[in-house]
């Protein structure tokens, strides 16, 4: 039985050593990279809002439709809040009546010559608010009846759309998480197992009688023995590899015959 098994033993075995490997790399970057995830979707929604105007500029006409869509499937708006709308310019030119003194003066009031106005994109609106949308003219409480901006709750989405792909994100980690890590220690408990039955039939090499009893391990020797044994195989090998590739460097070189002297 055992020489059918011993040509297919090392191969699973390394095969199971790089799969745990993948699922505890995977874990660690999962926590690890939290941080950037959060940096990257404030930069991206960022960029997001600002170009959301540029409906006729090449590799930018979708933006709009993708700013819109997140807002509405995430109930969300903005950046950090709905005012992130009022830094940016999110109207084109191209639909600004210019002749409008309202709209030159918007204009010239900026040192960019932008036009900003306390307004949101429509996609912003909380359909379960009881009161219309009130998309313009948000700080503004004279020009909406019965309306305080600073004490009525907008009929807005209050939620930053970076703070609702986080939670987004984050939950489908916590629901994943758990999957992985069960998995991960599944593949430890075969890893493990794998490892004594390797040892154990390596012990019947020689042996007349296969059906004895040996024992398996996981280390033939103990933990700081087989760190240090290992530390001396990478050297070694190290300085093989330098050595090979000083002598692919050097070309072999021949010395010239001498010429026989000519009167």
């Amino acid at each position: 039985r055992f020489p059918r098994w011993k040509t297919f033993l090392p191969p699973f075995f390394c095969f199971s050593v790089f799969i745990t490997s993948l699922l505890l790399v995977a874990m660690i970057l999962s926590f690890a990279l939290q941080p950037s995830l959060e940096e990257s979707l404030k930069i991206g929604l960022k960029n997001g809002i600002r170009f959301y105007k540029d409906t006729d500029t090449p590799g930018r006409c979708f933006q709009k439709e993708t700013i819109d869509r997140l807002q509405i499937e995430f109930q969300c708006c903005g950046n950090t809040n709905y005012r992130d709308w009022f830094e940016v310019q999110w109207v084109s030119n191209r639909y600004l009546d210019f002749t409008s003194k309202e709209v030159k003066d918007r204009v010239r009031s900026n040192v960019d010559g932008r036009y900003l106005l306390d307004g949101v994109p429509f996609s912003c609106c909380n359909p379960t608010s009881p009161r219309p949308c009130i998309q313009y003219s948000l700080l503004d409480n004279s020009a909406h009846y019965n309306y305080e901006y600073q004490s009525e709750e907008l009929n807005l989405y209050n939620r930053g759309c970076r703070q609702a792909l986080v939670n987004y994100y984050m939950g489908l980690m916590n629901t994943i998480g758990p999957c992985v890590l069960f998995d991960f220690l599944l593949q430890m408990t075969i890893l493990v197992s794998l490892r004594y039955l390797q040892t154990a039939m390596e012990g019947v090499i020689g042996q007349e009688n296969v059906e004895i009893e040996t024992e398996g391990y996981i280390l033939e020797k103990g933990v700081k023995e087989t760190l240090l044994e290992t530390k001396e195989k990478m050297k070694k090998f190290l300085q093989f590899a330098q050595v090979g590739d000083a002598s692919a460097a050097t070309p072999d070189t021949q010395p010239e015959a001498e010429k026989p002297a000519t009167a």
